[in-house]
């Protein structure tokens, strides 16, 4: 005989899950926004949030791939940039 309800889920685990896919969302958005401007930064900044995501187990994990391809993309651009310009930054 039980006298306390079992518990369903952990309200840490919920709240674990939510930040995960807010970080898959959050490296999306920035690689997306990286390939246009600022690409040194969001770039590496897309690629930990999408693992860290991918880590804790996101729901969105589509939108952590994608983040992920994203921020590799934009350092990808950087890189070309730079060798056709031959400078340490570029500009459209």
């Amino acid at each position: 005989m039980h006298l306390t309800a079992p518990a369903a889920t952990r309200p840490e685990t919920r709240t674990r899950t939510r930040d995960a896919d807010g970080m898959a969302v959050a490296s999306f958005i920035l690689g997306l926004l990286g390939l246009l401007v600022l690409n040194m930064f969001l770039g590496p900044i897309a690629i930990v949030l999408a693992l860290v995501a991918l880590w804790r187990g996101t729901g969105r994990k589509g939108r952590a791939y994608l983040g992920l391809t994203l921020g590799i993309a934009d350092l990808a651009v950087l890189a070309i940039a730079m060798e056709m310009s031959n400078t340490v930054s570029w500009s459209l």
